[in-house]
């Protein structure tokens, strides 16, 4: 009994035990707050990559892409119904982004998508801004420029499919709110910015019908600090695409000339992944429209033989709970199977294309990504350890200077009959109970920071933009992770208690070694 009694009178009344509660308390909220954001980027970085791909990439990693796809996506379709849940082609290729009315240019990276079957293989849909609050609005086909208009009495109004989808999108929402937010963005301009390009007459639709083009929200418009963007642009804009078509062995249509073909498209809707990467490069338009002008659809040679058409890459996202190894092995099982069917020689284009197809999980496409992330989680584990090292290396010490200055009250207790093990253990419960307080204090200051991080960082290049610290051009991703996992909160205190403990092990043990004679005799 005497061993807790003293080491709560300890804890109470030594002031030198603030100096070990606070040492563990820094330690612990240090390391909780590296932990966490080197985990919470992880996740991000392995969410967003399946989130932005699919399940399975099956592609040639070359820009003339492979034949035969709508075949092979039969294949899969007919053979493993039990593992693929659907499949969907895509192009890619790069060219230049120009908006004339403003002679805004920039480079960019085009994807030629179907897009309600990409929607259906990945969280791209989730990113789109003006679908969101006009659900079902935004497609890539053809369509003229919705333009906002004015009544009778003067207010801002739209063409009648947004506004009914508007309304549809404001009866779903529950949080009243979010929908007071965001309620004047169709009738008015916030801030000086069109949304929606104004007519001068009640709203509809105006010019000639283009393809519409879907842009990376960092490509046209422009981040502040609080992560909301400077919109530049309204939707229906006129912008033209500048892309060059290559025959299937990869040489430029024209020759020397290379023939640059120039496609007007309407901007429809903006795409924020949140990864600053994507959404600062990438354009998607139709599928089979930019097939078509690259010269990937179906071709007729001069002696009536014909090129089959061409896609980058197949997604194909899986059933749920389906294992991603065993998946892909079985899909390249397939593979192998359809390729040794196909009549087309190892020597001719098709055949070279359709040999370097592979295929692979979301998680192999990114590893070398993942692989430099997870290193770097390694070399935090790696310095918590040595930041784990001082605290002990501190609470040893500080033990050390509460023996020597109690070596009268252990002599008094050792006279009194307790044992070297009891007088050890009160110091090794005093360790505990330090460690105890110092983790719980800790870990409230490491939570609390790591969830308001970011107001933390707006704060500080508030004060100056020199100490923002989080760049999304750096980073990729635009906020900085903010959750704590509760097994990672477990563990840091855990080792927390074992390291206090640790520290004053050997003060404690030489207090337990202490003679009552040799302590009392100058007394």
């Amino acid at each position: 009994m005497y061993k807790w009694f003293l080491a709560k009178r300890y804890l109470h009344t030594k002031l030198i035990a603030i100096f070990a509660i606070s040492s563990v308390t820094l330690c612990v909220a240090m390391v909780l707050v590296v932990i966490s954001i080197m985990d919470g980027f992880l996740d991000m970085v392995k969410e967003r990559s399946r989130g932005l791909l699919s399940d399975i990439v099956i592609d040639n990693q070359t820009l003339q892409g492979f034949p035969y796809y709508e075949e092979f996506q039969d294949a899969l379709r007919n053979k493993l119904p039990d593992v693929v849940h659907d499949t969907t082609p895509v192009i890619y290729n790069y060219g230049i982004l120009r908006v004339p009315a403003t002679k805004y240019t920039k480079y960019m990276r085009v994807l030629g998508i179907k897009l309600d079957g990409y929607q259906s293989v990945n969280t791209f849909g989730e990113g789109l801004y003006y679908n969101r609050y006009y659900p079902g609005t935004t497609h890539l086909g053809k369509q003229p420029q919705p333009v906002a208009g004015w009544d009778d009495d003067g207010n801002l109004v739209l063409p009648r499919q947004y506004m009914e989808a508007n309304l549809r999108w404001r009866e779903s929402q529950s949080d009243t709110d979010e929908i007071a937010a965001y309620d004047v963005i169709p009738f008015s301009t916030r801030a000086g910015q069109r949304v929606f390009a104004v007519g001068s007459e009640t709203g509809g639709y105006e010019g000639p019908e283009k393809y519409g083009v879907i842009v990376g929200v960092d490509l046209i418009h422009e981040r502040e600090a609080d992560s909301t963007y400077t919109r530049y642009y309204a939707k229906g804009t006129d912008m033209t695409l500048a892309v060059m078509p290559m025959t299937p062995s990869g040489t430029p249509i024209g020759g020397r000339t290379a023939n640059v073909v120039s496609l007007p498209v309407r901007y429809v809707d903006d795409s924020r992944t949140g990864v600053y990467e994507i959404d600062s490069v990438c354009v998607y338009v139709d599928f089979d429209w930019l097939q078509y002008n690259l010269s990937m659809d179906a071709q007729t040679r001069e002696d009536g033989s014909v090129i089959p058409p061409r896609c980058s890459q197949l997604l194909v996202s899986l059933q749920p709970d389906t294992d991603f190894n065993a998946a892909r092995a079985r899909i390249e099982d397939v593979w192998t199977e359809f390729r040794a069917a196909l009549p087309v020689a190892s020597f001719s284009v098709e055949g070279r294309l359709l040999d370097l197809v592979g295929v692979e999980t979301w998680a192999e496409r990114q590893r070398p990504f993942i692989a430099a992330v997870e290193k770097e989680k390694i070399l935090m584990t790696i310095l918590f350890w040595i930041i784990s090292g001082v605290a002990i290396v501190l609470v040893g010490c500080i033990f050390y200077m509460i023996v020597e200055k109690k070596t009268r009250d252990i002599g008094i207790l050792k006279s009194l009959g307790a044992s070297a093990s009891g007088v050890a253990m009160i110091f090794i419960v005093y360790a505990v109970a330090i460690g105890i307080v110092g983790s719980a204090v800790g870990t409230a200051i490491g939570v609390t920071f790591v969830h308001y991080i970011n107001e933390i960082q707006d704060w500080l290049a508030w004060l100056n933009p020199n100490l923002r610290v989080w760049s999304p051009e750096v980073y990729s991703f635009d906020r900085i992770p903010n959750e704590v996992k509760t097994e990672v909160i477990v563990w840091v205190a855990v080792v927390a208690v074992l390291s206090s403990i640790l520290g004053a092990l050997i003060p404690a043990i030489i207090a337990g070694r202490v003679w009552p004679v040799e302590t009392l005799r100058y007394e």
